[in-house]
């Protein structure tokens, strides 16, 4: 009776929804974001002038766009979490106003504007959310921002993997600091973006940048940030340091076994308040005993990928970048526990080695190093591809012939 009468409210709100947008004197095409130094910006492409109203709400930080006689057009996709967006949804209000509501971590007050038709494009609303924090040369650098995106088009409906991509510490947390200098946040940030770039280029494939600039994301919000964007795996960039300045080379690491079960117990204690298992499977509804059977099943096979990934990259590190460990390490890192998502946290080598620190300043090595990185990855997605994904498509045609 509670589905049915379920099924019967889910189907009223529909009714309503589309009636109230019957209406409408506009369409959004389209609802883009893109992230800068500094902030981010949300684009929607409309088919008619419309007005608007921007405010502001608290606990979380949410920036709502109204727009009035608008409705969203079908299939349109919302963007996924981003930088300092955590997540963008849409809804319906009554007389036909097409609400979006930005979840972001960005403080200061956001700005909007109407802009007319030109040749690079139709009517449009643009909503700055502007980053306090960013370097005023950063602000005097950035002109009209852009939105990355994949240089393929998915084919045959199948969908991207998606790979989160997380540059370690940032903002008021710099890492680790080299003897000339460099600090950690910020060139393995400019590897993240390097390695976001050749993913997006890569057909089948789509990055989804955790950190996009100087701030600080506390370890859960970065795996919170990964779950949000549904992503198939999450890379972790640092770069290593230790006092003997002779050591050097990159490391891969993976959850450990001790850790995973630290973090089973949270979410067995915390499981009426956590996400979902990926796949759909809700730990909320379980006895103590089911739960705790399904959570060590999940962890227990994304250890194994999360492995099976790891080596892929450290194989493809041989020869292009010097290796420090040849087998994938297991360590308790937080950041590596999210339960259901391959990860692995990618040490690209020792700030505190000299011949290391001069391999991250140059854009050539990083790039080596992004490279090989994509390299293992495909190599992974290839091997072990995910339902639905163009991966899988590939396989199955290569098994049919």
């Amino acid at each position: 009776m509670r589905t049915l009468l379920a099924a019967v409210l889910l189907l009223f709100a529909a009714t309503v929804a589309l009636g109230d947008a019957s209406g409408a004197a506009s369409s959004a095409l389209a609802v883009r974001a893109s992230t800068e130094a500094t902030g981010a910006r949300i684009v929607v492409d409309l088919t008619a002038a419309a007005d608007y109203k921007l405010f502001t709400l608290e606990n979380p930080r949410r920036v709502v766009l109204d727009l009035e006689g608008t409705e969203l057009a079908p299939d349109v996709k919302l963007p996924r979490a981003q930088g300092p967006i955590i997540a963008v949804r849409s809804g319906v209000q009554p007389g036909g106003t097409l609400r979006l509501v930005i979840e972001t971590t960005l403080e200061a007050e956001p700005r909007a504007a109407r802009l007319a038709p030109s040749a690079d494009g139709g009517h449009r609303v643009v909503v700055d959310l502007p980053d306090a924090d960013a370097p005023a040369e950063a602000v005097a650098a950035v002109g009209t921002s852009r939105v990355v995106k994949p240089a393929h088009a998915p084919g045959s409906g199948a969908r991207d993997v998606v790979i989160a991509i997380d540059a370690g510490h940032g903002g008021k947390d710099p890492g680790a600091i080299g003897h000339g200098g460099t600090r950690e946040k910020a060139v393995v940030l400019e590897i993240a973006r390097e390695l976001a770039e050749r993913i997006n280029r890569e057909p089948g494939m789509r990055a989804v940048l955790i950190r996009d600039g100087d701030y600080y994301i506390a370890h859960r919000e970065r795996i919170r940030r990964a779950r949000a964007a549904k992503a198939d795996m999450f890379l972790s960039i640092h770069a290593d340091a230790l006092r003997d300045r002779d050591v050097s080379g990159a490391s891969v690491y993976v959850l450990s076994e001790r850790g995973a079960t630290d973090e089973a117990a949270r979410w067995l204690a915390e499981r009426e308040n956590a996400a979902d298992l990926r796949g759909g499977v809700s730990l909320s509804d379980k006895d103590n005993v089911l739960a705790t059977v399904l959570l060590d099943l999940s962890q227990s096979a994304n250890i194994s990928a999360s492995m099976q990934a790891a080596e892929h990259v450290l194989d493809s590190f041989g020869g292009v970048v010097p290796v420090r460990k040849p087998r994938v390490q297991q360590a308790g890192f937080l950041v590596l526990k999210s339960p259901d998502i391959p990860s692995m946290l990618i040490e690209t080598a020792y700030i505190t080695n000299a011949a290391d620190e001069r391999r991250l300043r140059s854009d050539s090595q990083r790039g080596k190093l992004a490279g090989a990185i994509v390299a293992g990855v495909e190599g992974y997605f290839t091997r072990s591809p995910p339902e639905g994904t163009r991966f899988a498509e590939l396989r199955r045609l290569a098994a049919a012939d």
